[in-house]
């Protein structure tokens, strides 16, 4: 049977899976079948433990630890940066806690995000990740939650940033925020060489960049090359190929402002 490896259906997800699509990797003689949705699906499915490997938002993570350990790369990482509040005119925070907010979903990192920043009582409705910047723009909401490509292409929509949850995260806590984790579910054989295998995909394709920026503007809804080359740059980095001790650190600060008594266990 094969396993099937999830990834989000966004461009730096594809970059690091491009090798695995493309035959351009080694793996052991593992059967492993690239599965892509979007990150709020992926959350419902990990929550379900449908995926043998697959990517989870970090604010979930507690929610899966008992199915899944976590791979030490692969992960997506905003150092600085992260998903944005827009809107069509500029808003103070006060304001923006009296309105709706449009949300790519209630289990994504981004929404736990928004909630440390604006408080737990912020009024959210969740849409698909690719229709929340549409939403505002064409005024049926007064405020949408950014991510993926829209992070840097909201100004196309003639929308403001209000405020950058991985600004906020790094200002607050010194680390960088963890958006999306990989993790391998406990029955796996061989987890290891899974692991050696994504890393070495990821390796692959910033060996050979163009073709696998090629490849991920596949999943950029209309981008242009300069704007896939930079949003991967942003998210596919030296926390992706292994997160060290400050990573594992972002991942247990997470943890503690979730009210969750997990210990990471990672993939040896």
């Amino acid at each position: 049977m094969p396993l099937q490896v999830g990834f989000s259906a966004d461009p730096d997800d594809a970059f690091m899976v491009w090798a695995l699509e493309t035959g351009r990797v080694d793996t052991r003689g593992l059967d492993l079948a690239p599965v892509v949705s979007d990150i709020q699906t992926l959350n419902e499915w990990a929550l379900d433990g449908r995926l043998e490997v697959t990517p989870f938002s970090a604010a979930v993570y507690a929610r899966v630890a008992r199915d899944y350990r976590l791979l030490a790369h692969s992960a997506s990482w905003g150092e600085g940066y992260g998903p944005i509040v827009v809107a069509r005119e500029p808003l103070t925070l006060d304001e923006l806690r009296r309105v709706e907010i449009v949300s790519p979903g209630s289990l994504t990192t981004a929404e736990l995000g928004l909630r440390l920043v604006l408080g737990p009582d912020v009024r959210t409705r969740e849409l698909p990740f690719d229709r929340v910047l549409p939403e505002v723009a064409e005024g049926r909401a007064d405020a949408g939650l950014v991510i993926h490509e829209g992070q840097l292409t909201y100004g196309d929509a003639g929308l403001h940033k209000i405020v950058d949850v991985g600004e906020w995260w790094l200002a607050e806590t010194g680390l960088p925020l963890p958006l999306s984790l990989v993790g391998v579910r406990r029955d796996v054989d061989r987890a290891g060489d899974v692991s050696d295998v994504l890393r070495e995909a990821i390796r692959t394709g910033l060996d050979h960049r163009d073709e696998a920026l090629e490849y991920a503007r596949g999943y950029g809804r209309g981008i242009d090359a300069a704007t896939a080359d930079r949003f991967v740059s942003m998210y596919v980095n030296e926390l992706t190929l292994d997160m060290g001790e400050r990573g594992r650190r972002a991942i247990g600060e997470v943890l503690r402002r979730v009210g969750a008594r997990v210990e990471p266990e990672f993939v040896d």
